[in-house]
């Protein structure tokens, strides 16, 4: 066998059609585009989302409601938690450290669901009132980022 013998199998290639080359070819004068219609014209390009002319989908489905384009998005953690991790300070670099939260994004808000058996110091952005009543009760503090002692 020889490199310069190979062919590829017969029909696979095949040249380029060369539309408007004259009314014998057969795709002459319209270029397979027909007669009228918007297709047919040079230039053309369909919009985004055009089906046709039936009512396009985003047209169909209905609108409710709004986003709120101040929302804020914080990462939660709960006490029984935090309550599991070694250590006894808290705050949203040494708990993105540990692997409890991704994403800080506005700030680290304290939950209170779970049981907390010891005293830890928490700084956070936000803490829940069961959270700070928990905190206190088991003789630890809570320090609100950017605020004053909480509890």
């Amino acid at each position: 066998m020889n490199l310069s013998d190979l062919q590829p199998p017969g029909g696979q290639k095949h040249s380029k059609k060369r539309v408007g080359r004259g009314m014998g070819s057969g795709i002459g004068k319209t270029s397979g585009r027909g007669h009228k219609g918007a297709r047919s014209i040079s230039g053309y390009s369909i919009m985004r989302g055009f089906e046709g002319g039936q009512m396009p989908l985003h047209r169909r489905l209905p609108k409710r409601g709004f986003t709120n384009i101040f929302k804020k998005q914080y990462a939660i953690i709960n006490l029984g938690r935090l309550d599991a991790l070694e250590g006894d300070t808290f705050n949203p670099d040494r708990l993105a450290e540990l692997g409890e939260v991704r994403k800080v994004g506005d700030g680290l808000k304290v939950l209170g669901s779970g049981e907390l058996k010891r005293a830890i110091h928490v700084t956070a952005h936000l803490f829940s009132k069961s959270a700070l009543e928990k905190i206190k009760a088991a003789g630890g503090t809570a320090e609100v980022i950017g605020g004053a002692e909480s509890a």
